[in-house]
């Protein structure tokens, strides 16, 4: 509890105390000394809700909580009810205390769980270790991390090695291993091992920094029911204070008119619980304060979320595009398999290698590393790319063409079709056809539990968007159990495709883009929210998407849709319980039926109850 918190929870109780020491003495009802006791406790309270009714007043922002409770208890006191104007100061104050506790807990609660930022950075100078501010660390420094230390700055190990934690970022116990050549990001904690580490980004646009901007900023961004809740309090406040002026004015005139009793203190006294009763604390609390809790929530999970108005999206989405390589494959091609006629697969794999030495497509990278040895490009020579087909290369005296079948076509060599899932390099050496190599990108352990979660939480449609070839798409497809696939696509035509299904859905459908965020960039702004996979160190994704998963896993898109949806179904039992309560009350305040004490219940318990239901947006099963 802060000091603040700690000085009202004080105020409280003396302000308690004194109530009850007055109504246990024996003073005379409507007396002068009763009026001056109760006023002690009346101001040990509500000084500082007067103090800023006063500055609303003096401001021209009339119309808020502080004006009401202002006006509402110094009704009470002057029309004598001097229990109730304190009582209802005193339980306003309660309840707000509690709302300032479950807020504080809320973002003490989110701090944990994104306690990435590094404190200092330990720069090798000169030999030796200084601690520095992270921010002074340049670009292609030597920094060292001890165990139990955060990373400070995203960069390269060039010494040692060791197990991170990276739970603060993806919200996975599991750690991972850091060796020599591998990529790291700042954030995660050390758990063994000293790590040497040469920095690759300045801390500023390093993945803790953008981690933390996102979640800090994440509340600019209003959903609808947030803006619904400012509009409407913004015109509901006038209106309730004009209806009780007129609850208070308007019947004892009409009564005094027709020659009755006017009975202005009953008139006056309903007019001040009606206020007591309007007061919209619950819906203006309880709902920023859900979105900032199923934020933090997902964030804990490893999904970053950019703003409520996601949240909101995201609870309807029923459409599900995604990408495939990077998505729903690991992204690492690997050879597979070596098929050959008279030449052994190490032979073959070595010609393969060396043509492709130059080159530094994926597949050839793959090619290079399957053979594993230090290539002598010396002995490869007269290097011919051909645009979509293959390429061709003078090796150690000999000529190497891999490909595929429109490259061998070229050649005029007669091959048979392979169907396997993967990119087939079929290899000529020296005119004749040799055999071919697999490659093939491995699918996530978890990509199929994925499409069957998204079809559990009821999303209508499963896409995948590919550029690999069509024979590939439709294996992939058919293992996943997918509902359409595209595939032989450019990026340009990703997005034709999903302009195409926007124009399907219904409006209230939602459709979702999932991709790796780099060659995904136009598909994720064009779709209505764009969600980057395998987004770890990835700055193109964390800034194309308006959600990013912070880990591999699929399976979290399905979760993210989960946390979204029951965060906007608190939303709502906040909204219809709140109104539904208020309104209730209201008629009866008016009628006469509910006095003061259900007033302070139509007010402070409903705020506490919408405060307790909207912290339930943290827990993430």
């Amino acid at each position: 509890m802060t000091k603040k918190q700690k000085k009202v929870l004080y105020r409280i109780i003396i302000a308690a105390v004194l109530m009850v020491a007055l109504l246990l003495l024996p003073l005379e009802e409507g007396s002068i000394i009763r009026f001056v006791l109760f006023l002690v406790p009346y101001f040990v309270i509500g000084y500082d809700i007067l103090q800023k009714a006063f500055k609303g007043i003096k401001n021209k922002q009339v119309f808020d909580e502080n004006f009401l409770m202002a006006v509402a208890t110094v009704g009470a006191m002057a029309l004598g009810e001097y229990t109730e104007g304190v009582a209802v100061m005193l339980f306003y104050q309660i309840g707000e205390l509690f709302q300032s506790y479950a807020i504080g807990k809320s973002r003490r609660n989110i701090s944990a769980l994104m306690d990435i930022r590094p404190d200092y950075a330990n720069l090798k100078q000169n030999g030796e270790l200084v601690q520095v501010d992270p921010d002074e660390v340049e670009i292609g420094s030597e920094i060292v991390v001890q165990p139990g230390e955060k990373i400070p700055i995203d960069g390269v190990v060039i010494d040692g090695s060791a197990s991170l934690d990276t739970a603060a970022l993806t919200g996975e116990s599991v750690p991972r291993s850091a060796k020599v050549g591998d990529d790291v990001i700042s954030g995660c904690i050390n758990m063994s091992g000293v790590l040497t580490i040469r920095t690759t980004k300045e801390f500023g646009e390093s993945t803790a920094s953008k981690i933390l901007d996102l979640v800090e900023n994440a509340s600019s961004k209003k959903s609808k029911p947030e803006n619904f809740i400012s509009r409407f309090a913004r015109v509901y406040t006038p209106v309730v204070c004009y209806s009780a002026l007129a609850l208070a004015v308007l019947p004892p005139v009409i009564r005094l008119i027709i020659g009755m009793d006017p009975l202005w203190t009953q008139w006056i006294y309903r007019a001040l619980t009606f206020l007591v009763i309007s007061c919209p604390c619950a819906l203006v609390i309880s709902i920023p304060l859900t979105f900032f809790a199923g934020i933090g929530g997902a964030s804990h999970a490893g999904v970053l979320v950019k703003g409520s108005n996601y949240l909101d999206l995201l609870s309807r989405a029923k459409y599900v595009v995604m990408d495939k390589t990077g998505t729903l494959t690991e992204g690492v091609f690997q050879v597979t398999k070596i098929v050959t006629s008279d030449i052994s697969e190490a032979e073959l794999l070595e010609k393969t290698a060396m043509a492709e030495v130059f080159s530094n497509h994926p597949i050839s990278k793959s090619l290079k590393e399957a053979y594993g040895k230090p290539i002598d490009s010396s002995k490869v020579v007269d290097v011919q790319e051909v645009a979509g087909a293959g390429i061709k290369a003078n090796v150690d005296g000999l000529e190497v063409a891999a490909g595929n079948e429109k490259l061998m076509s070229s050649l005029g060599l007669s091959i048979n079709s392979v169907n396997e899932p993967g990119t087939v390099i079929h290899v000529a050496i020296a005119g004749q056809y040799k055999g071919y190599i697999l490659i093939s990108d491995k699918l996530k352990s978890t990509s199929k539990e994925a499409i069957q979660a998204l079809k559990k939480a009821g999303v209508k449609k499963t896409v995948m968007l590919t550029g690999d070839s069509k024979q590939v798409a439709d294996i992939v497809a058919a293992d996943l159990g997918l509902d359409q696939v595209y595939s032989e696509l450019l990026p340009a035509d990703k997005v034709t495709k999903v302009e195409e299904l926007l124009e399907l859905k219904q409006s209230k459908e939602q459709l979702i883009f999932v991709g790796d965020g780099i060659n995904d960039a136009p598909v994720l702004s064009r779709a209505d929210i764009g969600v980057a996979m395998g987004a770890l160190g990835s700055d193109a994704a964390i800034e194309a998407a308006d959600i990013v998963l912070m880990d591999d896993d699929p399976k979290k898109i399905a979760k993210a849709i989960g946390i979204a949806r029951k965060c906007m179904r608190i939303v709502y039992e906040n909204i219809y319980f709140a109104i539904g309560i208020k309104v209730g009350c209201l008629i009866l305040g008016a009628f006469g039926i509910a006095n003061m004490w259900a007033a302070i219940f139509a007010d402070v318990g409903v705020m506490v109850i919408a405060v307790l239901n909207a912290i339930r947006a943290l827990r993430v099963k």
